[in-house]
């Protein structure tokens, strides 16, 4: 192959993404639970594509688009983890999905429902009901899961359960209290269904801070899996891996049935700093070349274009130097990511390349034509974000 490009870009380390791809269907077998991952993070065929040969049941998206560019691919089982609003062409090109796929699609409104109904006419397609449990974002109430569910049956819709997306697991501390939220609402959820007279096949959650903790009807109580993200809340030293730990007791009735970790394929700078994983999990970095460096505060050339903007209020900057984990990216620019070094460390010289973990990979991905996969110092294979853009 090739030369490393000039920088900044995407560099993949596929040792590491074979060992993250390796953890999360371990995770989920040990629990009896599908692992339906969250394709949104890599927009890549590739991987999608390992994904599906380490056993995934399907692959979960964002959007119509995304769903067109894996069924493109060959990838026939989809969920569309969204409230997609069908109507217009888009009404069109979900009835057309319907017919090449077995398509799943989440639904919030009645409104929601009539409007899906009427874009199938009667094309065979799976629905789940969207559950809020905390993050309060999209989804019903738990107990006004049924009601919606038997409307969407009755306008004719195959209702096969419910989902969520605990997404308020993002924040230091929280994992424990919210993968229970998450369980406690699937388990209301479920009942209310079952009150209406439907039968809540899936059950669908997860999250990659979750990921390690959620509740399934494998494994005995006490089961124990390995990999990164199987850990309880805490700092792991940079340079680690995320170490085995103790699951969570198995209960008689499981909540989930599903889970629809996204961002462990990769990690990234959150995952680090939630003490989900350490910086030798991370498959993705950002490699960036200096470009100034004023005593111990250097400018690296890749920004928010590169990096993404997100820095949600508790993380420590805007992205992590895994090669320099005592480093603070304090400010970034579209083009300019200004990092500062503790006081007598060994300061990069301009010109040097240094890899970068976005805050938050999934919306570093979406910015990149292409990943580059690097093995042992070279560049081994370049892996299109094929889904880059496809937001509609």
């Amino acid at each position: 192959m090739s030369a490393a490009p000039d920088t900044p870009f995407l560099a993949v380390d596929p040792d590491v993404l074979e060992r993250n791809l390796t953890a999360s269907a371990t995770r989920a077998a040990e629990r009896g639970l599908a692992w339906r991952p969250h394709a949104k993070t890599h927009k890549c065929v590739e991987i999608a594509r390992r994904q599906l040969a380490h056993g995934a049941a399907g692959l979960t998206v964002a959007t119509v688009g995304e769903a067109e560019t894996f069924a493109d691919a060959g990838c026939t089982d989809l969920f569309v983890a969204y409230p997609v609003w069908a109507s217009g062409a888009r009404a069109a090109r979900i009835r057309a999905l319907a017919q090449r796929t077995a398509l799943r699609i989440g639904v919030t409104s009645v409104e929601g429902v009539r409007a899906l109904a009427t874009a199938l006419d009667g094309v065979p397609a799976q629905v789940l009901v969207e559950v809020d449990s905390g993050h309060h974002r999209t989804g019903v109430a738990p107990a006004d899961a049924g009601a919606l569910a038997r409307g969407a049956a009755d306008a004719g819709l195959d209702v096969i359960g419910i989902f969520t997306f605990p997404g308020h697991s993002y924040g230091p501390g929280r994992r424990e209290a919210v993968t229970a939220e998450e369980s406690a609402a699937l388990a209301e959820a479920a009942e209310s269904l079952r009150a209406a007279g439907l039968d809540p096949v899936v059950r669908s959650g997860g999250s990659t801070p979750t990921e390690a903790l959620s509740d399934g009807p494998g494994k005995a109580t006490g089961s124990t899996a390995t990999g990164p993200g199987v850990t309880a809340p805490g700092d792991i030293a940079p340079g680690d891996t995320a170490p085995g730990g103790a699951g969570p007791a198995t209960p008689a009735t499981p909540a989930l049935t599903e889970i629809r970790p996204g961002v462990s394929v990769f990690h990234d700078a959150q995952q680090v700093e939630l003490g989900v994983a350490g910086f030798g999990d991370v498959a993705l970095t950002a490699v960036a070349t200096v470009v100034h460096r004023d005593g111990d505060r250097i400018v690296l050339d890749a920004g928010s274009k590169t990096l993404g903007a997100d820095q949600p209020g508790w993380i420590s900057g805007g992205g992590r130097l895994p090669g320099h984990p005592d480093a603070r990216i304090v400010a970034l620019s579209e083009h300019h990511a200004t990092a500062v070094l503790p006081a007598g460390s060994a300061v990069p010289a301009p010109g040097e390349r240094v890899g970068v973990v976005p805050n938050h990979v999934c919306a570093a991905v979406n910015l990149a034509d292409e990943l580059i996969v690097v093995s042992g110092g070279e560049v081994v294979d370049l892996w299109p974000v094929a889904a880059r853009g496809a937001n509609t």
